[in-house]
Order: C-alpha cells, then sequence, then structure tokens
C-alpha cells in the first residue's frame, strides 16, 4: 500500500527505490519514522498506512489515497496530460521534474477527477508528497483550478486532500500566483451554494496552507499532521526559540480553531461520506436514497450523558420565578447537547472559530430533523465539576460566539434552517474575553440572526441570561421551556443594583417577569414548551416535533418576506404607537 513500503529485511537503515523481486511479502518490513517500531508491510497495509503500535499515520501517494476514500471503480480521471512548464528556465529544474516523474508515477502533485464516497458524487483532488514533495507549481494550481471549474459548471462538491511543502520556488512568482487563482475558482465554486470540503494531511504547508488549504466549508485533518505556513525550522530559525511539543500540529490546529474536526484515517471514507449526504438536498428528499451509516469516528453511546437524578417534575401552583431561576441552574439538569443528542439525528459536530480558538460552551454542528439537514448550535454547561470549568459554567467566550457566527453563515450558503438551543447565564465577562471583542462577538450574532436568508428558531431551554443570550435568540421563533428564564439581567445582579443586597432576589425575579407566560405576553416570545421529562427520549421526541412544527410554517416564505416577518417580529416588541 503504502509509498513507503520499499525495505527489505536486510536494508531497514537505507531506503530503496524498488523491493527485490525474490524478497516474500512477509518479509518486507517498514520502520514507522514515529516510534520506529518495524512491521511487515502486508499488516501496515491492512492498516492503512498506520502504525499498529502509536498510531501514525504514514504518508500515502495520490492512487492510494484514491483508493480507499473513492468507491470502487467510480474515479474517472481528469487533466492527467497537464504538465509543469519550466517557465523560468531554472537550472536543472527540468531533470528534477523528470526524477518526479519517475519516483511518482505521475505527471504532477496533484490528481484530479471525479469519484462516488460513500454512494455521494463528488469532485475529488489529491496532492501527492512523492511528486517533489507536493510543491505548488502552475500546473498544480491549473489541475485544481479546472477541478473547481468543471464541479461548479457539473453542481458537485469538491473534496480535497492537501499535502504540500509550499510554492515551488523554481517557477517563481508565477507559483505565488497559483494561490489568488486557486481561490478564486474556490470562491467562484462557493457563490454558487457548492460545499469543499478539504482534508489536512501530513503536510501541509506554506502557500498551499496560506490559500486552498484553509479555504473548506469544513475542514477535517488526520491525526498530528503538520500544518503551518510557516514550517517549524523557520519558526525555530526566526524566533531562536525551541517550539513546544504538539506544535502546528492538527490537534493544535484543532484546539486554537481552524478544523473542524481530527479524524482517524479508518473513519474518513464514513465521515466525508455523511457530510456529503447531508449537504445533498437530492439525495435527502429522495426517500430511496439510504442516508451513509453513521461515521465510526463517533461513539454509539451518547456523548453527553444524561445526568443520574432527574429533576422532579414541578408543581406550578405554588413556583416562584426565583424557584424557577434555582431550577435551571441544578447542576442534575440535563445538559442541552445531550438533549439534542436525543432530539436530533446524526449531529456531527464542528469546531472553532477559525479566528482563535475553540469554545467549548458553545457546541455546533449539522444534524437530521425528522430527516431535514439543519445546523445546530447550543450552550454547554458542562456534567461535572472539570467540564463546567473549561467551559465556564456555560457562558461563552468571544470565540464562542464566533465559532456560532461561522455555523450561521455556513446554514445560510447552503440553505440550512438554525435551530439554537440556550441555557446560559450569559456572557463570559472575564478579561481576556473583552480584550478578545466579547461585545463586538456578541453584536456580530445579533446582527447576523437578523439579516440571515433561512429559517431560525431558537430555544431558551434553561436560563437565558441577557445579551448572551440573545445573541443566539434573535430568531424568527423563540420558544422557551415552560420552567425556563430569560431576564436582562440575573436577579441577584438587579437586586444588587437596585437596592444593595442580594437578599431581595427573589423579589426581584418577580419583577422582571422572567417566565416564559411572562414573556409570551409581551410579544417576546413565541410559544411554550413542557419541560417535563427533560433527558428522556419522550422529550427529546416532543422537542422535535414542535421544532419541525416551526421549520415548516416558516419553509414556504421566500427569504425577503422571511426578514420583513422578523423585522416586524422585532419591531413590535416595546413599540409605541402615534
Amino acid at each position: 500500500m503504502s509509498s513507503q513500503i520499499d525495505k527489505s529485511v536486510n536494508e531497514l537503515e537505507g531506503p530503496v527505490t524498488e523491493v527485490p523481486v525474490d524478497v516474500p511479502e512477509r518479509m518486507i518490513l517498514v520502520r514507522c519514522p514515529h516510534c520506529r517500531h518495524v512491521v511487515e508491510a502486508n499488516v501496515l497495509s491492512k492498516n492503512l498506512d498506520v502504525c499498529p503500535r502509536c498510531g501514525h499515520h504514514l504518508r500515502l501517494t495520490a492512487r492510494e489515497r484514491i483508493a480507499i476514500t473513492a468507491d470502487k471503480g467510480s474515479f474517472v480521471e481528469w487533466d492527467r496530460d497537464v504538465r509543469p512548464h519550466d517557465v523560468l528556465g531554472f537550472p536543472s529544474y527540468r531533470s528534477k521534474l523528470d526524477v518526479a516523474r519517475v519516483k511518482s508515477h505521475e505527471t504532477e502533485a496533484v490528481v484530479t477527477g471525479e469519484a462516488t464516497i460513500a454512494g455521494e458524487r463528488c469532485a475529488l483532488f489529491v496532492m501527492d508528497s512523492s511528486f517533489m514533495m507536493g510543491s505548488m507549481g502552475s500546473a498544480v494550481g491549473e489541475k485544481i483550478c479546472r477541478c473547481f471549474e468543471r464541479a461548479t459548471r457539473k453542481g458537485l462538491p469538491v473534496v480535497g486532500f492537501t499535502v504540500s511543502g509550499g510554492a515551488r520556488m523554481q517557477e517563481g512568482v508565477t507559483s505565488l500566483m497559483q494561490m489568488a487563482k486557486v481561490t478564486n475558482a474556490v470562491r467562484r465554486h462557493g457563490d454558487a451554494g457548492l460545499l469543499y470540503l478539504v482534508v489536512l494531511t501530513d503536510p501541509t504547508t506554506g502557500g498551499v496552507t496560506a490559500s486552498f488549504a484553509m479555504d473548506g466549508d469544513i475542514c477535517l485533518a488526520e491525526p498530528d499532521a503538520l500544518v503551518a505556513f510557516a514550517g517549524p525550522r523557520v519558526v525555530e530559525q526566526t524566533t531562536h526559540k525551541r517550539l513546544p511539543a504538539g506544535f502546528q500540529r492538527a490537534e493544535f490546529l484543532l484546539d486554537h480553531g481552524f478544523v473542524d474536526m481530527v479524524v482517524e484515517r479508518k473513519d474518513l471514507k464514513d465521515t466525508i461520506g455523511y457530510l456529503l449526504f447531508l449537504h445533498d438536498a437530492d439525495a435527502i428528499a429522495d426517500p430511496s436514497h439510504a442516508a451513509p451509516r453513521a461515521p465510526a469516528a463517533f461513539p454509539t453511546e451518547p456523548r453527553w450523558p444524561a445526568p443520574h437524578r432527574m429533576q422532579k417534575p414541578i408543581d406550578s401552583t405554588d413556583v416562584t420565578p426565583y424557584d424557577l431561576v434555582r431550577r435551571v441552574r441544578d447542576t442534575n439538569r440535563a445538559s442541552v447537547p445531550t438533549v439534542a443528542e436525543q432530539a436530533f439525528e446524526g449531529l456531527i459536530e464542528l469546531h472553532g472559530d477559525r479566528e482563535f480558538g475553540d469554545d467549548p460552551a458553545v457546541v455546533g454542528g449539522i444534524a437530521l430533523l425528522r430527516g431535514r439537514p439543519v445546523t445546530v448550535i447550543c450552550t454547554d454547561r458542562g456534567r461535572n465539576t472539570k467540564e463546567r470549568v473549561a467551559r465556564n459554567f456555560g457562558s461563552p467566550s468571544p470565540e464562542g460566539y464566533r465559532k456560532a457566527l461561522r455555523l450561521m453563515r455556513q446554514a445560510e450558503k447552503f440553505g440550512r434552517p438554525v435551530v439554537a438551543l440556550v441555557d446560559t447565564s450569559g456572557a463570559y465577562p472575564g478579561m481576556e474575553a473583552e480584550e478578545r471583542g466579547q461585545g463586538a462577538a456578541i453584536a456580530d450574532d445579533i446582527m447576523a440572526m437578523c439579516g440571515l436568508r433561512v429559517p431560525e428558531v431558537s430555544v431558551i431551554m434553561g436560563e437565558g441570561g441577557s445579551g448572551g443570550a440573545l445573541a443566539l435568540a434573535a430568531a424568527d421563533r423563540v420558544l422557551m421551556l415552560s420552567d425556563a428564564v430569560y431576564s436582562v439581567v440575573s436577579p441577584e445582579g438587579c437586586a444588587t443594583i437596585l437596592w444593595k443586597t442580594q437578599k431581595r432576589a427573589a423579589e426581584a425575579a418577580e419583577a422582571l417577569g422572567i417566565t416564559a407566560p411572562a414573556l409570551m405576553k409581551l410579544g417576546i416570545v413565541d410559544g411554550e414548551i413542557d419541560a417535563d421529562g427533560l433527558g428522556t427520549q419522550a422529550f427529546a421526541e416532543r422537542l422535535a416535533d414542535r421544532l419541525s412544527q416551526e421549520l415548516s410554517e416558516l419553509a414556504p416564505l421566500e427569504a425577503d418576506a422571511l426578514l420583513d416577518a422578523r423585522y416586524e417580529k422585532f419591531r413590535r416588541i416595546g413599540r409605541f404607537d402615534a
């Protein structure tokens, strides 16, 4: 399988271009470059060129990548005859090209074409590190550009696998211009409402990283892949500092908000196929088209299990607003992602704000709601002390709001409704949040929700705290659970400001009008959902039915009518008629 399987048992310290024909297959050995473990070639091949000892993902050629990703016999190659040109007459460039062709058996460092993945049709480009380390010259740019152009004409999504040492120096600024050339083709493809899914593999660096590798609507990465603009040696030479372990690796990018998921090679095909399915309107509308099975990357057990102790049903006869406040803050209350996983089918989480980080207080992704693809955005308080601290007890940072904004805009591009499930005491008020623009991030979300040309439904699932909640609740329809609360300020904060003591918090809660019935009278909330059984499948079905009903009522509206109705909805609140 692997291009690195080229060492016989007696040649472990020196690679050869061919394995001697008289060496039995079981005697062909490969040393893992990461852990130095020696493994038989056939064992490595069966494991998709992933070291069985340490999990290191060895590099694949483009043809090997296509073989394990595309459905068997489905790949049709495009533009194989496009070849590089020595535009500058650069010394020894032509001889290097000849060597690269012999070594890789390719005409350039990328293979393009059309295929199906898990039954889903797509355009495909796969870069190849065995051809001059996947460097990007004019022919690479031309082939990828043509791939996007052809996909745009055919209405196909594009799936791309990147691996590159960067721009090809032997072609000078012509190589540099491929960054802009391909990016323009990516933009036109995106403007046509088509999906671009990119998989970053080891290594993806330089001009490829700074252009089409990071332009995907959805960005996946293989474990431990090096992804960087300036490579580690350049950084160390410039800064004269030793880089920390894991710097510029896929997991580092995930933590810093630049990739949606890190996916093991064995799970990539299922994950890509499922994501293509979620963006294939025709396939979803066709009852005979079976959805790909849930990606193996996601466990069969719920990722956000319900609490061990359920809240008792509430007796509404003598409950006070402040009783509800205490109730929704109860640590035994089912977390919002728990409920979302029960209510939606095949929820696949996407990470990162593409600017700075990935805030775990906001969980978002794509799922099916009664067979309809929707973008789901949830706040998450966490299930235990460690998670609650990591999530700021459900109070989002700017990165959380910017992640939500990215997912909203992605939903608009693909015509998906947005469902936001909100339970937060408010935006995180820390110093670092202010430094990174907390107010601006909230303002951007509200502005986006005012203008999205797709239906929006928000549900206050527990506590709706001030502008931190409104950032995810400026929707066409705003619903509340029967025991939820929604307030301009916490009762404790109100009491402290007005009466200089938190002891009058219950009185403040009563005066603020924070319950669903009170807010429905004011036209702020459009409906109530019975919270009985929250955390159970029965409640989840009830929630899913209500959400589906609301979206079905909004779906027939043209975008302009939807925006007009949304404007009038908020215009009426607190309106003074002349």
